[in-house]
């Protein structure tokens, strides 16, 4: 499905778009196939003729409510297009497709009564127009900055259900997508590459790159005085809409401000911690993050285990030794819990223990030898002087061994 989104000041600068009247070809018939008015103050149409839903300035009210503080281009089109070689979608279907998008966008979320007005609008065979405005009905203003990317996201997933994204075995003769570099150059500029055609093109200006056409090729840059925070949000941002659309895309990882947090990343991040801990009270800090008994990685994945047991088993009851082999291992892992019980405690003794750290019993013997130094000084008193006591045993200062 191709996407194409345009503003517009009133839902009445779009009739002759719609009814074909700046088109050479002959004028259109188009029908409205569904709508949502929200708070409008008379009865509408749903299906039909759309004149009166767009002279009659329906969609345009929440706008001219608020007055000066609408946007200049209140009005929201998004025109869908689906693909030439598949089935055409019914009305019924177009209108699924429209109120997907509304949603997906955040204009009109579901169950929110004080979202955007919308109508979905067909003119023609495989395609919808999805005419909108950007004022809620609580006079809040909808921000569509991510909107191509979350309608070219949601696209993709509706072609994916309908069964237009299938996987063919390809020549080096068949049409791909191009693959497009986002890469931070040595003078701190951002620039992509590899940008042909027109779609990427028109993803990459919307996220803020400037389009430039010299001997040197096409190619989008962000403006030099962009600071790097902000610019390496924008370069993430545009490799999200470009990859949404089915682009290969290379981002300059120090550009990547939101890297994917696997499950293995975060052990993997976790082991490093552990590997960098100066003392037993740090070491003990991480552990306890992998071995708390309420919510640690440990329990966690025994959790997981055992609910894939169970998953196993309700889907099919025959397969009873898959489901034992998960059920195996999560038995395993609570040995593992039972085993470890406690550890994170004797790590943190330990370090009462470690070299340089004294324990209260010493503490009490050195006061006590000192005390007997000062009562044995000339000028005092000889009957204060107490027995003198044996020297500590050695054995105190030894940590424990630790008990298997």
């Amino acid at each position: 499905m191709i996407v194409h989104l345009q503003r517009a000041a009133t839902t009445a600068a779009l009739i002759p778009t719609l009814y074909g009247l700046d088109d050479l070809r002959g004028q259109l018939r188009p029908r409205l196939i569904g709508a949502d008015y929200r708070g409008a103050d008379k009865q509408l149409p749903l299906f039909g003729d759309p004149q009166e839903v767009l002279g009659g300035g329906v969609l345009d009210a929440p706008a001219l409510r608020i007055g000066s503080r609408a946007p200049e281009l209140p009005v929201w089109m998004c025109s869908v297009r689906s693909d030439p070689l598949q089935p055409d979608l019914s009305d019924a279907q177009w209108a699924d497709v429209s109120r997907r998008l509304v949603t997906a966008t955040g204009l009109a979320p579901t169950g929110d009564p004080n979202g955007c007005r919308w109508a979905a609008i067909r003119n023609d065979d495989r395609s919808v127009h999805v005419v909108a405005t950007v004022v809620r009905e609580d006079g809040y203003i909808h921000s569509t900055y991510r909107d191509p990317f979350h309608v070219q996201a949601k696209c993709t997933r509706i072609a994916a259900e309908l069964g237009y994204l299938t996987r063919t075995v390809t020549t080096s003769k068949d049409h791909r997508m191009p693959a497009i570099t986002i890469d931070a150059g040595p003078s701190g500029s951002v620039v992509a590459t590899g940008t042909s055609d027109d779609l990427s093109a028109a993803l990459l200006r919307h996220a803020g790159f400037k389009q430039i056409d010299d001997w040197h090729g096409r190619r989008h840059r962000l403006p030099t005085t962009t600071p790097r925070p902000e610019a390496a949000a924008c370069a993430t941002h545009a490799a999200e809409m470009l990859r949404a659309a089915r682009y290969k895309v290379d981002l300059d990882p120090r550009l990547d401000v939101q890297p994917l947090a696997t499950v293995g990343q975060q052990i993997l991040d976790l082991s490093d911690e552990l590997r960098g801990s100066t003392d037993f009270a740090e070491l003990a800090g991480v552990l306890d993050r992998l071995l708390d008994p309420d919510d640690g990685m440990l329990v966690r994945l025994q959790e997981a285990f055992e609910t894939a047991s169970e998953q196993i088993t309700d889907l099919d009851p025959d397969q009873v030794e898959l489901s034992d082999r998960f059920g195996s291992s999560s038995d395993q892992l609570v040995e593992v819990q039972a085993e470890l019980d406690g550890a994170v405690d004797e790590v943190r003794r330990a370090g009462s223990r470690a070299p340089g750290a004294t324990d209260g019993r010493g503490t009490d013997d050195l006061r006590t030898r000192a005390a007997l130094a000062r009562s044995t000084t000339p000028g005092m008193s000889t009957a204060a002087a107490p027995t003198r006591l044996p020297p500590a045993s050695a054995t105190s200062a030894r940590p424990a061994a630790r008990a298997r």
